[in-house]
């Protein structure tokens, strides 16, 4: 049963660190919604804004001038938490991976690999956590920045709304939840 419990934790584990990935490096974020006849598709990211023409396919993006301009909170914050959440994520696959049964790494050493296990989802899950605070924390802010207009009867042309990035970061942080919660709750 054991066995089966850190597969299944690794498996989940090694997909949601690769959604988790994908969605820091992602550009669609926040994406227009209006439902007026568009000629094109805005999709703003953590790192470049790009807009897709709908009538040929052609996708056009600006670069952020540099990283270490000044840039809106919710980037800065965003891009910091996720960075470091991809980074604990990683770090807690390879404590993981050297603590599967399977792997004959300590072998003889059954109580050294079920700590590996466990200091693995410890790890997971402060990465799991800096995910979802930093996808949420920018979905917030681009419901703030909407209601904030929207109450002072400002019209910009374009309404944007939460993309699939920002979905893909909850989802992946939601992952790597789980995946610690079976590895500190479960296996012992």
């Amino acid at each position: 049963m054991s066995m089966v419990l850190q597969m299944m934790a690794f498996g989940i584990a090694l997909l949601s660190t690769l959604f988790l990935v994908i969605a820091t490096c992602t550009d669609c974020w926040m994406v227009n919604a209006d439902d007026s006849l568009e000629v094109s598709h805005k999709c703003r990211g953590l790192w470049r804004e790009c807009v897709t023409n709908m009538q040929d396919g052609v996708k056009t993006c600006d670069q952020y001038d540099s990283i270490l301009a000044d840039h809106p909170v919710k980037i800065v914050v965003t891009r910091t938490l996720l960075i470091a959440a991809d980074l604990l994520a990683g770090l807690a696959l390879a404590v993981l991976l050297l603590g599967l049964d399977c792997i004959k790494f300590l072998k003889e050493e059954p109580h050294i690999k079920l700590k590996m296990c466990f200091v693995a989802g410890i790890i997971l899950s402060i990465g799991s956590v800096l995910g979802l605070i930093g996808s949420v924390w920018y979905a917030v802010d681009v419901y703030m920045e909407r209601a904030t207009l929207v109450a002072h009867n400002i019209f910009l042309g374009v309404h944007y709304d939460f993309g699939w990035s920002c979905w893909l970061g909850m989802a992946s942080s939601t992952g790597c939840l789980v995946s610690s919660l079976v590895l500190t709750c479960c296996l012992h």
